[in-house]
Order: structure tokens, then C-alpha cells, then sequence
């Protein structure tokens, strides 16, 4: 019996259920509250909650939800999309903020790669791209 039909009978399944985005990603920081000043002051996101151990923030569309752990400091294989990685670049860079990648073209478009204050790498993509294989 599918799950989903308390009847038994046969049920044709179309999108229902399916994945239709990533809602929010999360980044591990060190400090919540420094981590804070980092996401609204530099990256323009707004700060909707927070407490000792996580801050939810969010501009248009894109959502994070920054967690207190021991394990900041990678790459947190998150894409922000954005009109242009290139303007983003120049932004930041007047921001001081250290880039882990110039901007250059991906599948999904061209992108460019920060890090945060706790070393947290995150990626800033062209949001018109479209996919293009790789050569």
C-alpha cells in the first residue's frame, strides 16, 4: 500500500512531497553574537532571532540559521545567489573581507568564494546562470 492512500487503492503520485528548494542552510560559528555583526553589517542580511546558541537571518529569499559549534571553519559547500558575482567581489573586498576564490565560471554560473570571520567558506553565485556542462 503506498503511504499516503488509507484506502489501499492505486494513487498516482505527481510533485506532491517532492523537494521544491533549500528553505535555510545553517553555518557554524564560534561566537553567535560576533558571527551576528559579520551577517548583518557586512553581508546586509536581517537578524529575525537569536539567542546563546543560533541566530536566524534572512534577505529576500535566502535564509541562514547560524549555529554555535566547535566545527566552524570549512567549507560550507553553501551557494548565496546573487545579480553578479563581480559586483559582490568589488562590495566586500571595500568591506575587507578575505576571498577564497576570484570570481569564475561553474556549471551553474559564475562564482565567487568567501570567508567568513570564523573561517567559514561560502560561495556567492549568479543567480541568472542557468547550467552549462563542464568541458
Amino acid at each position: 500500500m503506498p503511504l499516503g492512500d488509507p484506502q489501499g487503492g492505486l494513487f498516482e503520485y505527481t510533485d506532491e512531497g517532492l523537494p521544491e528548494a533549500i528553505h535555510a542552510c545553517v553555518v557554524p560559528v564560534s561566537d553567535v553574537t560576533r558571527a551576528i555583526g559579520f551577517y548583518t553589517e557586512i553581508l546586509g542580511m536581517d537578524l529575525l532571532h537569536s539567542d546563546s546558541d543560533s541566530a536566524y537571518l534572512q534577505r529576500s529569499g535566502c535564509r541562514l540559521i547560524l549555529r554555535r559549534s566547535n566545527d566552524a571553519g570549512g567549507d560550507t559547500g553553501i551557494f548565496i545567489g546573487v545579480a553578479n558575482p563581480y559586483d559582490t567581489r568589488r562590495r566586500l573586498m571595500d568591506e575587507g573581507v578575505v576571498f577564497v576564490d576570484p570570481p569564475e565560471r561553474t556549471p551553474f554560473g559564475t562564482a565567487t568564494s568567501i570567508r567568513d570571520d570564523d573561517g567559514n567558506v561560502l560561495h556567492f553565485i549568479e543567480m541568472k546562470g542557468g547550467f552549462k556542462p563542464p568541458e
